[in-house]
C-alpha cells in the first residue's frame, strides 16, 4: 500500500529528517531498509539472467520497503522495466523514472484506459473482454500504446488459456498489434524438481514462439534459478530483491535487506510458576526476567509466533543473545524471556526482531507463512531509516517516454 502518490511525500514519511531525535524517540521501533543491498541483489540477478533483461517487481509498496526510494535505487542500478500491481503504483514509478517501461499486473479495470495513456504504462491483459475494451479504447482515443498478454500455463489464476492465446496470433500480422510482451507465471518455481516447472516452461515456449518479434517472460525470482530454459527475454524478480530466499532448498544467495528493532518498554520479574500474556499460554519454569517490547501484530509481528508452553516460539536478539518470545503476542506488545542474558537489559534498549542472523524466511516460518507476507505486513509505526539512500526523488512528473 502506498503511503502517498507523491514520491517526495513518501520519502519524507518513511525516514525522519537528520537530527530529528523526537521522531525516533516517539517510535515504537526502527525499521532499517538497506537500499544498497536491494541494488546489489538486482545486479546479482541481472548477471544470473544474462542475456535476458532484468526487470524489477515493485508492487505492494516495493514489498513493504517503500516504493519511491526502491524505484529510484533500482533505476540508478540500471533497471529499465518495472512491474506494479496498480495504476497508483504506476504513477509513483513514472514520477521517479520518466523513461521506464511500466507494466500493471492487475490489468485494465473498466473505464481506465485514459489513465494508462496519461502516464504511458501498459496493462497486463489476460481476458478476452478486457482485451476488447483495451482495443476499443485504443481505437477511439487513437492511442498507440501497447499491452502485455498474460497466458495461463498452469497457475489457473489469471491469463488467457493456451487455446485463447493461439487465437490471438493472427493479430501479430496487423500493422499495430499492440502487444509488447507475452508472459506467464510459474506456480512451483521454489521447488527445483517439481513437475509443474517442466510442464509450464514447455507450454510457454510453444505458445510464445508464435508471437513473432514480441518479448517473452516467464521467470520470477525462483524461476531465475531453474536454468537457462526459463529465462526467455525478460526475468521478473520480486521477493529476492528484498532478501527473501529464492532457493529455499539451498542457502540464500541474496543479501538481507531488512533490519527491525523494537523498543523495550519494561523489564519485569516473573516468579516460577506464573504465566505471561493472554490465555496464560506460557509458564515460567524458573524465576525469570521478561522484557516487553513495543511491537505486536498491529506492527506486522504476527500472533502465530507466540510463545506457548511445549512449542518453539520466534526469537529476538537482546544484548547480542537470542531470546524466545514468552506468551501470546498482543496487538502492540511482545514479551521476550531475557533470563539468560548476562548483559544489562533496561527500558529504552532495543530488541532485534529481524536482522543480526534472524532472517525474513526464519520469521516467516514462525509466522506460519512466507517471507513475502512478512515484508508486506511491516508496520507503519516504526521510524524508517534508509541505508545507502539515493538522492531525494523529483516532485514533479516529467513527460513520460513514448
Amino acid at each position: 500500500m502506498n503511503r502517498a502518490t507523491d514520491p517526495k511525500s513518501i520519502a519524507a514519511q518513511a525516514a525522519p529528517a537528520a537530527g530529528d531525535t523526537n521522531a525516533f524517540a516517539a517510535a515504537s521501533g526502527v525499521l532499517t531498509i538497506d537500499l544498497g543491498a536491494i541494488a546489489a541483489n538486482w545486479k546479482k540477478l541481472e548477471g544470473k539472467g544474462v542475456p535476458a533483461e532484468c526487470a524489477g517487481v515493485v508492487k505492494a509498496d516495493a514489498y513493504g520497503c517503500d516504493l519511491a526510494p526502491v524505484t529510484k535505487t533500482l533505476a540508478d542500478a540500471g533497471c529499465k522495466t518495472f512491474f506494479v500491481a496498480t495504476l497508483d503504483e504506476a504513477r509513483t514509478v513514472r514520477a521517479i523514472k520518466p523513461s521506464a517501461r511500466i507494466y500493471v499486473l492487475d490489468g485494465l479495470f473498466t473505464g481506465t484506459g485514459d489513465q494508462f495513456a496519461a502516464i504511458n504504462c501498459m496493462p497486463v491483459i489476460g481476458d478476452m473482454g478486457e482485451l476488447a475494451e483495451w482495443d476499443a479504447f485504443r481505437s477511439t482515443a487513437g492511442w498507440l500504446g501497447t499491452a502485455a498478454i498474460h497466458i495461463d500455463t498452469g497457475m489457473n489464476r489469471l491469463g488467457f488459456s493456451v487455446a485463447e492465446a493461439q487465437g490471438l496470433v493472427p493479430r501479430m500480422q496487423t500493422v499495430n498489434p499492440g502487444i509488447s510482451l507475452v508472459m506467464s507465471h510459474l506456480a512451483c518455481a521454489e521447488t527445483l524438481g517439481h513437475p509443474m516447472n517442466a510442464k509450464q516452461v514447455s507450454a510457454f515456449r510453444d505458445i510464445a514462439s508464435l508471437f513473432s518479434g514480441v518479448s517473452a517472460s516467464l521467470a520470477n525470482s525462483s524461476g531465475i534459478f531453474l536454468g537457462p530454459n526459463f529465462l526467455f527475454d525478460m526475468i521478473r524478480p520480486g521477493a529476492a530483491l528484498y532478501g527473501v530466499n529464492p532457493t529455499p532448498e539451498a542457502d540464500n544467495p541474496m543479501q538481507q535487506v531488512i533490519d527491525l528493532k523494537a523498543r523495550i518498554v519494561q523489564v519485569r520479574r516473573v516468579a516460577k510458576g506464573e504465566t505471561v500474556g493472554y490465555g496464560a499460554t506460557w509458564t515460567a519454569r524458573r524465576d525469570s526476567r521478561i522484557a516487553v517490547v513495543a511491537a505486536g501484530y498491529a506492527d506486522g509481528y504476527f500472533r502465530a509466533a507466540s510463545g506457548i508452553d511445549g512449542t518453539r516460539s520466534a526469537e529476538a536478539i537482546v544484548a547480542g543473545q537470542r531470546c524466545p518470545v514468552a506468551g501470546r503476542i498482543s496487538m502492540d506488545l511482545t514479551a521476550i524471556d531475557v533470563t539468560d542474558v548476562t548483559a544489562p537489559v533496561r527500558r529504552g534498549h532495543m530488541a532485534t526482531l529481524i536482522g543480526d542472523g534472524i532472517t525474513i524466511d526464519e520469521i516467516g516460518h514462525h509466522f506460519g507463512t512466507i517471507g513475502y507476507e512478512v515484508l508486506t505486513s511491516l508496520g507503519t509505526r516504526y521510524a524508517r531509516v534508509y541505508r545507502d539512500a539515493p538522492a531525494e526523488p523529483p516532485t514533479a512528473v516529467e513527460t513520460p517516454a513514448s
